[in-house]
């Protein structure tokens, strides 16, 4: 009988990038191959603005990604309530954006 191990990664995460950055925007584009998200902030009234932190992954973890952060979205509202979204100006294209 053949028994399946679980291997365990340590993950280090150095002081900087333990800080995050805070994004109100994120930009997604792709190929056949990777997934690109964008994260950037607009700050009110300003011109212009910048990636924070880009994020180039494959097809399948980006699709991983999806379900996880569906489960964590899930399990947040059960504890928490309901996230409501803000009524967008059709207008206007700030956000999640592909």
């Amino acid at each position: 009988m053949e028994t399946k191990t679980e291997k365990q990664i340590q993950i280090e995460v150095d002081d900087t990038t333990a800080q995050g950055v805070y994004s109100n925007v994120a930009l997604i584009s792709h190929s056949e191959s990777e997934v690109v998200i964008d994260f950037v902030f607009v700050q009110p009234q300003a011109p212009k603005a910048r990636v924070r932190a880009r994020v180039i992954t494959s097809p399948s973890h980006a699709k991983r990604l999806l379900k996880a952060l569906e489960e964590n979205i899930k399990n947040y509202e059960s504890r928490f309530g309901e996230i409501q979204m803000p009524q967008q100006d059709k207008n206007k294209q700030v956000g999640f954006l592909n």
